[in-house]
């Protein structure tokens, strides 16, 4: 009796573990000296308040309990106060406001805190897009100047050839810069292009535009491409959320040129729309294991990848993503592997 009293313990134990296990790995784990209350300053993004409180920052959404008293309940502003409270045994942070009917804030979304410092990204949500090689032959190009000039600057006219948005007069002269092609794959997953002009569409005749170069960085050249101004620089307000699990890539490329990496450096990774991206979508960066020699065997053995930071999406296109290092232990490279932090629950 007690021998199988024994082994059925020792079943509950086996089957029943897994699931305590899965449990607490699901509960949300708080920062060891969280504060019960915090006020919003400038300068403030989600990522820093979440890191107050978690200890992943990308479960903000689990932990941000929205009010639907208020307009705008995922918008949080310079001066709001946020409190932690327990509901049905899970942290919570809420808004601390007295309010009873719904109504706006007087605040503008422009005023909104950021899930990511904003200020060195601007320049890379407006000079830099991605566009996939179809996309950029059915892009207009730059036939030339006046007089049959071939390069021109701020106050001279151009030409461009190609089904131009009549909806915007402001437009952008970009020029192809890099190609992407996936290091697994080889698949050639787009053309980045940089902007290098503003100019503002004076004419159209037939599949030729006219155009008033307005502001130049460089010379405008044969073959630039025309493309319409964004109507806004970067979506601030989004969210810190894990990266779908099942996606897994590479660091591309280092915007800012350089090879090695850290923290506030942006980059470019090989997945996008196509694999669900979107802007706030975390993800763990794990460097590359060192080739090394064994000393006995003398074979050329790999070493363990590790853990060296996180990256947060913040521009997808179709099959490339901007990401900004939010953390980093280690120095990044180009070529380190990304995967969801939920993955390793998987």
């Amino acid at each position: 009796m007690k021998k199988l009293l024994g082994i059925c313990l020792a079943s509950w134990l086996a089957l029943s573990t897994p699931i305590q296990v899965q449990a607490r790995a699901d509960q949300i784990q708080l920062q060891e000296n969280h504060p019960q209350e915090y006020v919003v300053v400038k300068g403030d993004t989600l990522w820093d308040i979440s890191g107050h409180f978690l200890k992943k920052p990308w479960r903000w959404p689990e932990l941000w309990d929205v009010n639907p008293q208020i307009d705008d309940p995922h918008w949080i502003y310079p001066g709001d106060v946020l409190y932690l409270t327990w509901v049905n045994g899970q942290p919570k942070l809420r808004l601390k406001d007295d309010r009873m009917q719904p109504r706006a804030r007087v605040s503008k979304l422009d005023n909104a805190i950021p899930a990511i410092p904003l200020k060195d990204l601007y320049a890379f949500l407006s000079d830099n897009v991605v566009l996939d090689d179809e996309l950029l032959r059915q892009t207009p190009y730059v036939l030339g100047g006046r007089n049959a000039r071939i390069i021109a600057g701020a106050g001279d006219r151009i030409y461009a050839r190609g089904e131009i948005d009549q909806g915007h007069i402001e437009q952008n002269v970009y020029r192809p810069a890099k190609e992407y092609i996936d290091p697994d794959t080889k698949e050639l997953l787009g053309y980045e292009l940089l902007k290098v002009a503003e100019a503002r569409i004076t004419a159209l005749n037939d599949d030729i535009t006219s155009l008033d170069l307005i502001k130049s960085r460089e010379e405008v050249r044969v073959m630039d491409r025309v493309i319409p101004s964004p109507e806004s620089r970067i979506q601030s307000v989004f969210y810190p959320a894990a990266a779908p699990v099942e996606v897994k890539g590479e660091i591309l490329a280092v915007l800012r040129g350089v090879t090695k990496i850290g923290r506030y450096d942006a980059v470019a990774i090989n997945k996008g729309n196509r694999e669900g991206l979107k802007s706030g979508h975390v993800f763990v960066v794990s460097t590359r294991g060192e080739t090394i020699t064994d000393p006995l065997t003398k074979e050329k053995i790999t070493l363990p990848a590790e853990e060296a930071g996180t990256l947060m999406i913040f521009k997808t296109f179709e099959k490339v993503s901007y990401g900004l290092v939010m953390t980093a232990t280690n120095v990044l490279s180009i070529g380190d592997s990304v995967v969801s932090p939920d993955f390793e629950s998987y």
